[in-house]
């Protein structure tokens, strides 16, 4: 097969909810891209996902809320029961936000999401098995006609672009062209999975987690037959290397014999989950610093979600960033853009990236923090399974149970009840 020749005006790497979003941002705002896509369909890996109402307010911005509003509800409550005493605390959420959206978070089928922005774009804006091979920039020609980035293949496909995106995830090689540093392990593994009940499940519609010592269970019902489950723990070794290799029925096993000791609403889930639906992963973030300080953009090169703030999944807001990513990053685009009567302008669009980038570091890396210390200390810090000091586990069984539920967490409504703003009108 001889190599192709493509120009495009602009490229997104990664055809996940970050990737998608932003192609659906951009084509909001009248400007077609090019999406390439590793895996030769639909990544769906990851059985669901939280979003709250922050999230919420960009599917709004993108148009397509209300594909994904009658199936999902929101959850105007979470329990979470301390396993060892049995002691549950509960937190109410406010059920209407300043925009008249529930702020309650709402647990979504990440196949759905991704369907209702696909759908939305053209037919031939996502390239399945794609996958990046390596970046070049070349000099900048003083017109609105430059191409000045070179994207390769490993196909042997080559593209010349005027913007790339990526959204290639936690391991990016597009933020690794920026010259960011690769994300760290949090010491945390996670197994997530889809528990199906084809005769109901009998649950109430709202969250529960079970906290115990360096492990935490959460519980989101998503209709009367689907449960999201997930279960963040302490690294185990040679339990970990067993569930890296990625048999489902191992993972199953292993998860079921760590929960012996809990209720049984939470062995039910794990034994009723779809087998496609369990994964497991190490729980990587960036360091807050590195977004705050790192390179996160080079002239018309820039990254967005997983690829620019991984972060651990402890406030369910991985999902949720890339999708206020995606606004953000379309309404700066699209205001240079339009403001340039319906062209790319390589040295305009330069300075709206940047207004992208300084955007979004203290927020994302705000994020990070944030969800770094709520798993660190909801799972009682670094004790972990074989900790031997008492009074650590008891300070922060104090922290956990004391200040961070009852105080902290009844809190981060309004710091994750955030407005990324709309879109500016286009032609799309």
């Amino acid at each position: 097969m001889e190599n192709s020749v493509m120009k495009e005006e602009v490229v997104i790497v990664g055809g996940g909810v970050a990737g998608l979003a932003t192609a659906l941002a951009l084509k909001r705002v009248g400007i077609k891209s090019l999406v390439l896509e590793k895996a030769n369909e639909l990544r769906v890996t990851g059985a669901a996902l939280a979003l709250f109402s922050n999230a919420w307010i960009a599917l709004e911005s993108l148009g397509v809320a209300h594909k994904l509003n009658p199936f999902y509800k929101p959850f105007e409550k979470v329990k979470v029961t301390n396993v060892a005493n049995g002691v549950t605390q509960e937190t109410n959420f406010h059920k209407q936000g300043e925009e008249g959206l529930a702020i309650g978070p709402r647990a979504v089928h990440r196949k759905a999401l991704l369907e209702a922005l696909l759908e939305e774009l053209p037919i031939d804006t996502v390239r399945f098995s794609s996958k990046l091979r390596s970046i070049e920039k070349t000099k900048i020609r003083q017109d609105n006609d430059s191409f000045g980035v070179i994207v390769y293949l490993e196909d042997g496909t080559t593209i010349h672009t005027k913007v790339l995106i990526g959204c290639d995830g936690v391991h990016s090689v597009v933020s690794k062209w920026l010259g960011l540093k690769d994300p760290v392990h949090s010491g945390r593994c996670a197994v997530r999975g889809l528990g199906v009940f084809p005769e109901g499940h009998g649950l109430k519609h709202e969250a529960q987690q079970f906290v115990d010592r360096g492990r935490r269970f959460g519980i989101a019902p998503i209709n009367n037959e689907d449960v999201y489950w997930f279960v963040a723990y302490q690294s185990i070794p040679n339990k970990d290397e067993e569930m890296a290799k990625g048999d489902p029925k191992v993972i199953q096993k292993i998860i079921l014999e760590s929960v012996s000791g809990s209720p049984q609403v939470v062995k039910d889930v794990i034994q009723q989950s779809e087998m496609q639906s369990l994964s497991w992963a190490p729980l990587l973030f960036r360091y807050p610093w590195d977004v705050i300080f790192g390179r996160l953009s080079d002239g018309t090169v820039t990254v967005a979600g997983d690829a620019m703030h991984p972060m651990t999944p402890d406030l369910g807001q991985g999902g949720c960033a890339s999708l206020e990513d995606a606004v953000i990053l379309g309404r700066h685009i699209g205001n240079s853009y339009i403001r340039n009567g319906g062209m790319i302008s390589q040295e305009d669009l330069e300075v709206e990236i940047q207004m992208y980038v300084k955007e979004r570091r203290w927020r994302t890396a705000g994020l990070i923090t944030a969800s770094y210390l709520s798993g660190w200390v909801q799972q009682s810090g670094g004790g972990g399974i074989g900790s031997s000091s008492r009074r650590v586990g008891w300070l922060m069984k104090f922290l956990r149970d004391s200040i961070f539920y009852k105080i902290i967490f009844r809190r981060l409504g309004s710091f994750l009840h955030y407005d990324c703003g709309k879109l500016p009108t286009g032609s799309a």
